[in-house]
């Protein structure tokens, strides 16, 4: 999926200049990275909210049209208010087409209910993990990484290393772990799964 984002070079700055922009329906941001020094920018709330809902957008080389002139950005941080649909302050991230990102992309699970675990052995999905960490450039970026329970028995989990990945992307390791994505447990949750896994 291709996002474009309509943005303007930001004249005023300053947390009075940000409120009379977020008042007229803009959202204030920056966008920083690369060779070129930071910019402060503006763009359209309404737009950006709407885009921002889209669970692609999060993970996704984004286009950033700058008065016209076209960059490719990740999204990198954002602020909301604390109860309303408010985008408050949003951060992009210039894009190297030869440099290795680092970023979170969601998995999506997929066959749950297929599997012999849940299907047959009444077993429950565990989503120990939504996202994982991965490094790639930019033109193998994932929107997501899906991960199948179809094979997966109560007791059974899989690990970040057991991910299927695309051509190029590879789990970002902290260490020595390998910490499980997902798990099928027995109805009385983890510690019915051990006792079954156990008497097998």
């Amino acid at each position: 999926m291709q996002f474009e984002v309509i943005a303007n070079v930001r004249n005023l700055q300053g947390s009075s200049a940000s409120r009379r922009l977020r008042r007229a329906g803009t959202v204030p941001g920056i966008v920083y990275g690369g060779d070129a020094a930071p910019t402060v920018i503006e763009t359209n709330h309404n737009d950006l909210l709407l885009k921002m809902k889209k669970e692609a957008f999060h993970s996704s080389i984004i286009t950033l049209n700058i008065d016209g002139k076209k960059e490719q950005v990740l999204l990198r941080d954002y602020q909301t208010h604390a109860y309303k649909p408010l985008i408050l302050h949003v951060d992009f991230q210039r894009v190297d087409a030869t440099h290795e990102l680092h970023i979170k992309v969601p998995l999506h699970f997929v066959n749950e209910e297929a599997g012999p675990g849940v299907k047959l052995n009444g077993g429950l999905v565990n989503h120990v993990a939504t996202e994982v960490e991965v490094h790639c450039l930019a033109k193998d970026l994932p929107e997501f990484i899906e991960v199948d329970l179809g094979a997966l028995n109560v007791g059974d989990n899989i690990h970040a290393s057991q991910l299927k990945l695309p051509k190029g992307v590879a789990v970002v390791k902290h260490g020595e772990d390998d910490p499980i994505v997902v798990s099928i447990v027995g109805k009385g949750g983890a510690k019915a799964a051990e006792g079954e896994a156990a008497a097998e």
